[in-house]
């Protein structure tokens, strides 16, 4: 039986073995205490139409890096909200760190949207010197390129409509084309992604330990408080308390996690 029209957090895979330090920048006095984090995609269902922010690392990606126990496929948890993959219409792709922009090819005709200057970033010498090369797979880079020719890759630059009801925003900060996903429903519900990571980031004005761009990432907080105005919803990308702000359906093994339902 399908799920109900909503937003929905759904989780693919986790990680225990990081610490604190690791996910807030500067020093911090509590540096080695340990920091589980979550690896979430979002699903956006109405009707017979799918949208979905961000793609996820593939199962070959986890056991390369190691330590990040897998959950579900995408493709798989789409199945558990009772729609096809071939209903996915959009991939929003908030930026492309590896976790976020791979199994693209588990949705093989749905138009991918990013922002034109994280994709030229990530295509340049920069983007493979050094740090960076951690962060981003080639492959996922030659599945965009592919989706470019097929005419599948929309490139945005700044804010950006898909409908009357979603609409992305850049931020910036994380990386240099980070965005985030405004739904408008009774409670306007944000999608941050990783422009905040855990609660903590936004809350108390603390950025994440990547940064592209330091004073970019205070500015993606206060934009997507202004997105949520007083009364919105705000689903940080990694936090490992969505789960108990935003209890799971039932028979779904604690992966599917409504935010707010359309």
């Amino acid at each position: 039986m399908a799920e109900p029209d909503g937003v929905y957090a759904l989780r693919y895979a986790y990680r225990t073995e990081s610490v604190r330090g690791e996910h807030f920048y500067g020093h911090d006095p509590d540096c080695l205490a340990p920091w589980p984090i979550d690896y979430y995609i979002w699903a956006i269902c109405r009707g017979d139409e799918v949208v979905l922010l961000d793609a996820g690392f593939t199962p070959d990606e986890a056991r390369r890096r190691g330590s990040r126990p897998y959950l579900e496929t995408p493709a798989g948890l789409v199945r558990r909200l009772g729609r096809s993959p071939a209903q996915v219409s959009a991939i929003v792709l908030s930026h492309l760190h590896y976790d976020h922009a791979g199994n693209l090819a588990d949705f093989p005709d749905a138009t991918v949207i990013l922002q034109r200057c994280e994709y030229d970033f990530w295509r340049s010498p920069m983007g493979s010197r050094g740090a960076y090369a951690h962060l981003c797979n080639p492959a996922d880079l030659t599945e965009l390129a592919d989706r470019q020719r097929r005419g599948l890759l929309r490139l945005v630059d700044g804010d950006w409509d898909l409908d009357g009801a979603v609409s992305g925003h850049h931020v910036g900060g994380h990386t240099p084309g980070t965005q985030v996903l405004r739904v408008a429903a009774e409670r306007p519900v944000v999608l941050a992604s990783d422009a905040s990571h855990f609660y903590e980031n936004i809350d108390a004005d603390r950025p994440y330990g990547v940064v592209h761009e330091l004073a970019g990432m205070y500015a993606a907080f206060d934009r997507i408080a202004a997105l949520a105005g007083p009364d919105g919803v705000v689903v940080p990308g990694h936090d490992p308390a969505v789960r108990a702000r935003h209890p799971a359906t039932p028979h779904h093994d604690g992966l599917v996690h409504p935010i707010s339902y359309l």
